[in-house]
Formats: C-alpha cells, sequence, structure tokens
C-alpha cells in the first residue's frame, strides 16, 4: 500500500521517518502511525492538478482499516496532513485553555479536545479545543458541523503559518463566528472574527496584559485574561 501524499509546512527533523519504497503493499500495517506515514517535503509536492479526497472518502479509508483512527494526520483542502508533535509549552496552554472553559461554559455547550470536526465536502479538521452545542450523546453518530460550533481553538508554535493561513481559510468558509489562535511564539492571543466572503473581516490581538471576551451565540458570557492562558 502506498500511502497517499501529505503535506508539511516545517522541515523534517532527524527524528521523522522517511518512507520505504521497498515495502510490500500491506506491511507497513504493523508499523506504529509515525513509521507509517509518508512525508513530502514541500518541494516534493507535484505542480501538476493532485486528486484531492472529500471527506466521504477519507471516512471510506478509516472504515476499510486504510487509515487507522490513532494515524496522526488530518484532512485539510482534501490533503492528508500530517500533525505535529507537541512541545511542553503546547501542553501546557492546552491544559490551562481546558480548565478555564470547563468552568466557564453555560448550559447547551460542552468542549472538545483535539477531536474531528466535519466540513464538507473536503475538511476535517481537529482542532486543539471546539465549544460545541448540546451535549456528548448527540455526536453519537457524526462529528460536529460548522452550525453546531461556536468557537474553534488552535495553540500554535510550529504550525503558526498554517494555523493563520490553511486553518483559518477553512474555518472562515464555514462561518465558524469566532476563532481563536493562540500565538505561543509571539506570546498573544489572535481572535478572528465576522466570517464572510470565505474571510473572517475582523482581526483582534490581545496582548497578556489584556482581557479577551468569550462570546456565544451572540452574547458575552465572560472576560477571560490572556495571561491565563500563556503558559508563561
Amino acid at each position: 500500500m502506498v500511502s497517499p501524499p501529505q503535506v508539511k509546512e516545517a522541515p523534517l527533523t532527524e527524528r521523522e521517518i522517511q518512507p520505504d519504497v521497498q515495502a510490500a503493499p500491506y506491511a507497513d500495517l504493523d508499523r506504529t502511525p509515525a513509521e507509517r506515514l509518508s512525508v513530502v517535503q514541500p518541494e516534493d509536492i507535484p505542480t501538476e492538478p493532485i486528486y484531492r479526497l472529500s471527506v466521504a472518502q477519507y471516512h471510506a479509508m478509516l472504515e476499510a482499516g486504510i487509515l487507522l483512527s490513532g494515524d496522526p494526520i488530518e484532512l485539510l483542502e482534501g490533503w492528508l496532513v500530517l500533525k505535529m508533535g507537541k512541545k511542553p509549552p503546547h501542553s501546557v496552554a492546552t491544559t490551562l485553555i481546558r480548565d478555564i472553559l470547563l468552568k466557564l461554559l453555560p448550559e447547551g455547550w460542552f468542549l472538545i479536545l483535539q477531536e474531528p470536526i466535519t466540513i464538507a465536502p473536503r475538511h476535517e479538521p481537529e482542532p486543539d479545543m471546539t465549544i460545541v452545542r448540546g451535549s456528548v450523546r448527540t455526536y453519537t453518530n457524526h462529528h460536529p458541523f460548522p452550525k453546531d460550533i461556536g468557537l474553534v481553538l488552535e495553540v500554535s508554535d510550529s504550525t503558526l503559518k498554517r494555523d493563520r493561513g490553511v486553518k483559518q481559510r477553512i474555518y472562515a468558509r464555514a462561518d465558524i463566528p469566532f476563532y481563536w489562535l493562540l500565538n505561543l511564539v509571539d506570546g498573544q492571543l489572535e481572535v478572528y472574527s465576522e466570517p464572510k466572503d470565505e474571510a473572517y473581516q475582523q482581526t483582534t490581538i490581545y496582548k497578556p496584559n489584556e482581557s479577551v471576551a468569550l462570546n456565544l451565540d451572540g452574547q458575552e458570557i465572560t472576560r477571560i485574561n490572556v495571561s491565563d492562558l500563556l503558559p508563561e
């Protein structure tokens, strides 16, 4: 089996596994997800038109076992994109934000962490956090759709270019009302809002000494100190 090509924006490190082009079909199913996934360098991405997967095709590959649920990938623009490993500050920030939001969310909303959201026809990203309408059992038969989502949040360091670029476009096109990007590189929170014409019309930068409003369904739920979200 030859794995589909995947996009990687950051340079490869020594520890990343190179594809074994001599491997027999299906022989790599016994390897770990990191060992099985082939990574292409940006300069190796073909310049000719490329076939892109739909959400339905992506789900079919998961059901058939061609891809495994533990594989560190997400579907962006029809591409199977490798998810980056997490550095300690990323993990700390995710835990801080989770603990804060769990205390603040009103009835009728809940929080999911690093789980898929379905944005047809060619996207199934896995944001670091998503505030979703309803209850957990609402989504027994499908992942949340854009209409179910009040806010998506990405904690960003090595994936800053991707999170500001393709992910922001995907979320804006889906009319997700708020996209929070916790930028660990610059130590700030970037809030994108007012999606229109496939782009967010409003961008607001919050520094550590400021507070940000958490809005759901057009109502301000509370304000959160940005310094409480940052790892240091």
